[in-house]
């Protein structure tokens, strides 16, 4: 049996494990704080990296549908330009007259020769060109500066024309990238007389042109 004095000293002991508390120690107490800042700063940063990414998600899918748009407009515009070009193919070679389209194997303004048409540009002399300003007229007509590659096509040479010759690093090429004559002074461009002897001048000379093309198969 215990004693009244047993009884109220386990009472006494119970009481005080029941209104005890958790003590942590200061230095324990620092590192929880400071992990659980590091905690919350982690979680910040990394929905601020969340948001990020989504906004560039959001870019990239708007950039994405602005080139898809760009290059159905490229497309668009391809297919008329190919269609505007055929159309002006046609124009050019088989031009309208009162009994219907008649075509020719070179367009207004060409001499047919053999297989190729050739345009004499014959500008006086304030519109005369230098050798790339010269080059720069034909690629624009869709041609060249002409490329003289046989015999028969230098009966076609008249005074002071540009043709498609020229020296690179001192050696002579046409300009379909053909090796040229070794016996041509080492200038930088030729142009041809009336003796239908060429003569090597400097390209920033100013002269009239010949340009080249193949003829179309009528």
């Amino acid at each position: 049996v215990k004693t009244q004095r047993e009884t109220t000293e386990q009472t006494a002991a119970t009481n005080s494990k029941s209104e005890s508390t958790l003590y942590i120690h200061p230095d324990n107490q620092t590192t929880l704080l400071a992990l659980t800042s590091n905690l919350t700063q982690a979680s910040a940063v990394l929905e601020s990296k969340i948001t990020n990414l989504t906004a560039e998600i959001q870019d990239l899918k708007t950039q994405r549908n602005n080139l898809t748009q760009q290059i159905q407009n490229m497309e668009r515009n391809s297919n008329e330009l190919n269609i505007s070009r055929a159309q002006w193919s046609i124009d050019a070679y088989c031009p309208r007259e009162s009994n219907g389209r008649v075509c020719n194997a070179c367009q207004k303004g060409w001499n047919l020769f053999q297989s190729s048409c050739y345009a004499f540009n014959d500008a006086e002399s304030p519109n005369q060109k230098t050798w790339e300003e010269a080059r720069e007229n034909c690629t624009g007509k869709i041609s060249d500066l002409a490329v003289i590659d046989n015999d028969t096509e230098k009966v076609m040479k008249k005074i002071g024309y540009w043709i498609g010759l020229r020296a690179e690093e001192g050696t002579w090429k046409w300009v379909d990238g053909t090796l040229g004559y070794n016996n041509l002074l080492p200038t930088v461009s030729v142009t041809f007389n009336k003796m239908n002897v060429w003569k090597a001048v400097n390209c920033s000379e100013k002269y009239t042109w010949l340009c080249k093309k193949k003829a179309l198969s009528v």
